[in-house]
C-alpha cells in the first residue's frame, strides 16, 4: 500500500508522492475547497510537475476536508478579478485562462488519472472531478451542477463530460434542474465508475493508484488517446462555447441577482432578463 508524503505545499494544493503514484490535494478545507485564483495556479503547477516527471506513472486528484469542491469562489468574486472594460466579470476569459488549462491538461494527461471524492462535488469543481479517467466516491459524496441555481450554465467542460457519461436526458436534468444526485444514483447513471465504504475509501483509491503505477502506461496513454479522439475530440471547441455562453449569462440580470442571493443566503428571485 502507497505511503504518501507531502512533496510540494502551495497555497492552496498539496502534491502529494509515494512512489511511482502521484496525489494532487485540494487544500482550501474551510471554504470547501472553493476554486479560486490561486487554486488555478497551484492546480496547473501541481499538472505540470506529474506531467513533466517520467517516474509519475498515475495520479488521484483529491481533497482536504469534508468536501472535493465546492465549486468556484463566488465570494472572491465569479471572475475572480478579471473584468471587462465595462467594469463586468469577464467569464470567458477567466474560463479559458483559470481553469480551461488545469482541466485540459489532466483530460489529456498520457497518464491514468483517478478523482476521489468526497462530499459536495460541485459546479466546475465537477469539471475537474470528470476530467479524470476513473472517479470514484464515498456514500456520502454528492454531485451538483449549480450554476442555474444563480443564473448561469454548465461550464469548465460539464457540458461534454456529463453527457457522454450518462447521456441527453439525465444530463439535461443535471443542469436545469440543478439538484444533487447523491452517490449511489451518480454510480446507478454511470456518472462515476463507482461507490466505495467511507472507512475503506482512502486504503482502495491507494491501492487503485498504486496498481495503476505499476501497470502499462503506454498502454493506458493510448486507451486515453483512443477515447479521448472518440469521445472528446470536439473539447476544445465545446469548450469555447461554453465560455462564450456564459459570458452572456454573466451580463445577464438573474445572475446579478443570483450571486446577490448567493451572497445574502436568500431565495433568488429571477426576472428572466
Amino acid at each position: 500500500m502507497p505511503n504518501f508524503e507531502i512533496a510540494t505545499e502551495f497555497e492552496t494544493v498539496n502534491l502529494l508522492r509515494a512512489g511511482a503514484a502521484a496525489k494532487i490535494e485540494l487544500n482550501r478545507p474551510d471554504s470547501l475547497n472553493a476554486w479560486n485564483a490561486q487554486m488555478s495556479l497551484d492546480l496547473y503547477a501541481a499538472y505540470e510537475t506529474v506531467r513533466d516527471d517520467d517516474e509519475i506513472r498515475a495520479v488521484i486528484i483529491g481533497a482536504a476536508g469534508r468536501a472535493f469542491c465546492s465549486g468556484a469562489d463566488l465570494k472572491g468574486g465569479a471572475a475572480q478579478g478579471i473584468t471587462k472594460d465595462d467594469g463586468r466579470p469577464d467569464l470567458e476569459r477567466s474560463l479559458h485562462e483559470r481553469y480551461h488549462p488545469v482541466i485540459t491538461g489532466l483530460r489529456r494527461l498520457p497518464k491514468p488519472v483517478v478523482s476521489a471524492i468526497q462530499g459536495p462535488c460541485v459546479g466546475v469543481g465537477l469539471s475537474l472531478a470528470l476530467c479524470a479517467d476513473l472517479v470514484y466516491a464515498t456514500e456520502n459524496a454528492y454531485f451538483l451542477l449549480a450554476f442555474v441555481n444563480i443564473g448561469l450554465v454548465p461550464d469548465g467542460g460539464s457540458s461534454a463530460f456529463i453527457p457522454a457519461r450518462i447521456g441527453l436526458a439525465r444530463a439535461t436534468e443535471m443542469a436545469m434542474l440543478g439538484e444533487r444526485v447523491d452517490a449511489a444514483k451518480a454510480a446507478d447513471w454511470g456518472l462515476i465508475n463507482g461507490v466505495i465504504a467511507d472507512d475503506e475509501f482512502e486504503q482502495e483509491i491507494d491501492a487503485l493508484a498504486a496498481r495503476l503505477a505499476s501497470g502499462p502506461t503506454r498502454s493506458y496513454a493510448g486507451s486515453k488517446r483512443q477515447l479521448n479522439n472518440w469521445i472528446f475530440g470536439p473539447l476544445d471547441d465545446q469548450l469555447a462555447l461554453e465560455a462564450s455562453i456564459q459570458q452572456e449569462m454573466a451580463e445577464s440580470s438573474d445572475f446579478a441577482e443570483g450571486v446577490l442571493a448567493f451572497i445574502e443566503k436568500r431565495s433568488t428571485s429571477f426576472t428572466g432578463s
